[in-house]
């Protein structure tokens, strides 16, 4: 049966699929609707994993880990973990590395025995990190020999017990593998878990300078990953789902997901692992973003699905066209992170005709759950979001009464789930101002058409998003406040076709300054990660101008520069 319908199809899924039939439950005192059947924790997804154990799970260069093996291994640094570490459920042990095998298992480990993983950026700074490890208070971490570096100036001071797991050529390390393979266990441990218990904190940049440790739940990510089936499920009923899986002879191949968004992202965990380990998708890891090894790989491994922010999309079908890649394999293409340009995804369509492309929009507050739009209705619709993600997501658009605005007109995008994090770490206050009798106040500004469709305008956190990494412009305001020659800085974002936006800086020198562009950018490397050091900076010998409530008047600058 094809429904023509949306509606219709979301209603029968629901009314005749026991997978998602929704019940109403009391969680932290607020009424949500939750799925009534399904997995309930993390290790749940991992068992899953067995219905297909003799197929890939992990590719990294010349490694190979099937499912059966990624879960023998995962069942032996569980054990490890608990005898050799003396972690206990509620204990935050931190994961610091880029992207490699280790990440995943020891992630999934750690959910298992009820520790909650505290992923820390990769890119961060020193002078970042330690923030993060004062923060989450974690005392182990387990690193690769970079990321080791960058930590040893506050480890012991911090009382902090690091484990290294691959040394700079990406070989692994005797220290964490010895210990891993000597242990004899292919089970988990029994350990009695709760479904609203914490599992994992990730940092995201906010308004107010430091970044936010966002604690989520077992059920909060199980209400994203049943939210995302349900939406593919009601794609099926409508007859608009992925083109099988199988190729130009006729052979069925296995569902491969090429990964370059980093695992420390709700994206690379969500969207990645937790989704691949679910429906037996392998998994191709990339050690660092190159579109011309990304197309290698996609015809090599029979890439079926690729997530990313536009620019990487985009760069694919450059790339394939440039050396004649047909990408065959290809089914799903999905972008987030950055406004994705309006042609894109014609071109995208054109190039791959049995591509299903669409957008989305998450946020780690809310385990990525949030919009999403794909197919012919988003090539119809380009400059949309998308839809709200059915089935137990609610949504408003407030005015800033907080009463609901009219079809058509912008407001704050708020949202409620059960896939809506717990707090912020450490800040109640930060907490109170976002989280409100269940509902989450994003900061977005959004608007909603007759059809339901809706947009994203602008936002009213001040954040820059470049290629997908949130940058609180505060953030980088202070440091470079920080120079004694600084008086005055105003951050704002830029315009890029590459990137979305970019890092601008507009500054107020003292008039004996001899300071320039180069010489402040070479200032800001101390305390900023690259990525959030602005790519352009403007020297001005005079204050810089003000509203009438004599902040310095940021848009006005931002329109100043925005096309210089």
């Amino acid at each position: 049966m094809v429904f023509q319908s949306l509606d219709d199809a979301r209603n029968y899924v629901l009314s005749n699929d026991e997978d998602y039939f929704i019940t109403d439950e009391i969680i932290r005192g607020v009424s949500f609707s939750v799925f009534k059947n399904g997995p309930k924790l993390i290790p749940d997804i991992l068992n899953l994993c067995l219905n297909h154990k003799e197929k890939d799970f992990l590719v990294f260069d010349e490694e190979r880990y099937s499912f059966g093996e990624f879960h023998q291994l995962t069942c032996q640094i569980a054990y490890l973990l608990i005898d050799g570490y003396n972690i206990r459920p509620g204990d935050r042990v931190a994961i610091l590395m880029k992207n490699s095998p280790e990440f995943p298992l020891i992630f999934m480990a750690l959910a298992s025995i009820g520790a909650v993983t505290v992923c820390l950026n990769s890119w961060w700074t020193a002078a970042e990190l330690e923030y993060g490890f004062i923060d989450s208070e974690a005392k182990l971490v387990f690193t690769d020999e970079q990321r080791l570096e960058k930590i040893r100036g506050f480890a012991s001071k911090l009382g902090l017990k690091t484990v290294l797991c691959r040394h700079r050529d990406s070989s692994k390390s005797d220290e964490f593998w010895s210990a891993v393979l000597a242990i004899e266990q292919n089970q988990l441990p029994k350990i009695d878990l709760d479904q609203d218990s914490d599992f994992a904190v990730m940092y995201t940049s906010g308004s107010t300078g430091h970044p936010k440790g966002v604690v989520m739940t077992h059920r909060g990510a199980i209400s994203t990953l049943m939210s995302w089936h349900f939406g593919l499920r009601v794609l099926d009923a409508m007859g608009l789902g992925p083109v099988p899986y199988t190729d130009k002879n006729g052979q069925p191949y296995q569902p491969c997901q090429l990964v370059s968004v980093p695992f420390f992202h709700v994206s690379g965990t969500h969207g990645g692992v937790l989704l691949a380990l679910w429906s037996g998708t392998k998994l191709v890891i990339m050690k660092k973003w190159d579109p011309s090894e990304a197309v290698r790989l996609m015809e090599s491994e029979k890439v079926s699905r690729f997530g990313g922010v536009p620019t990487m999309a985009a760069e694919i079908i450059e790339e394939a066209k440039k050396v004649g890649a047909k990408l065959d394999s290809i089914r799903l293409i999905d972008t987030g992170g950055a406004n994705r340009p309006a042609n894109q995804a014609k071109e995208m369509a054109d190039f791959i005709p049995h591509v299903l492309t669409g957008t989305s929009y998450g946020m780690t507050e809310t385990n990525a759950l949030g919009i999403a739009i794909r197919g012919k209705e988003y090539l119809e619709n380009p400059g949309v979001t998308g839809r709200l993600i059915a089935p137990i997501a609610e949504m408003r658009i407030v005015d800033e009464f907080d009463v609901d605005v009219a079809v058509g007109e912008v407001g704050e995008l708020v949202l409620k789930s059960a896939a809506n994090m717990r707090c912020y770490l450490n800040k109640g206050i930060e907490t109170s101002e976002v989280l409100k009798n269940g509902w989450l106040y994003t900061g977005d500004l959004a608007k909603i058409d007759e059809n339901e469709l809706i947009t994203l305008v602008d936002r009213k956190k001040n954040i820059i998003i470049r290629g997908g990494e949130n940058i609180s412009a505060q953030e980088v305001q202070t440091a470079i406040l920080e120079h004694p020659d600084v008086v005055e800085a105003a951050i704002f974002s830029l315009p890029n076709e590459r990137l979305g936006e970019i890092v601008g800086a507009c500054v107020y020198c003292r008039k004996t300054s001899n300071e320039n562009e180069s010489s402040l950018r070479d200032f800001l490397k101390n305390s900023l990660a690259a990525y959030k050091i602005p790519e352009y900076i403007w020297i001005k010998n005079k204050p810089l101008p003000r509203v009438a409530s004599e902040k310095i008047d940021v848009e006005a600058l931002k329109k100043e520069y925005s096309y210089r």
